[in-house]
């Protein structure tokens, strides 16, 4: 499992890249790894999807899972 921080600032790095997509970018490749059968991977992604719409609703809500 990944440190929180680094959900976080791969979330950070999404929003910079890929603006208002960045959470559609996200759980494209959470989907990719379920599909491969990474569900630690998956796991993560949820997570960095999760940060992703935290960030961009203004309303962080300091989730730590």
């Amino acid at each position: 499992m990944i440190p929180e921080i680094d959900v976080w600032r791969t979330a950070h790095l999404l929003i910079k890249q890929h603006g208002e997509d960045a959470a559609v970018q996200a759980a494209f490749q959470a989907d990719a790894l379920f599909a491969k059968g990474d569900l630690d991977g998956y796991s993560v992604w949820k997570r960095i999807v999760a940060a992703i719409n935290d960030l961009q609703s203004n309303k962080p809500t300091g989730s730590t899972h």
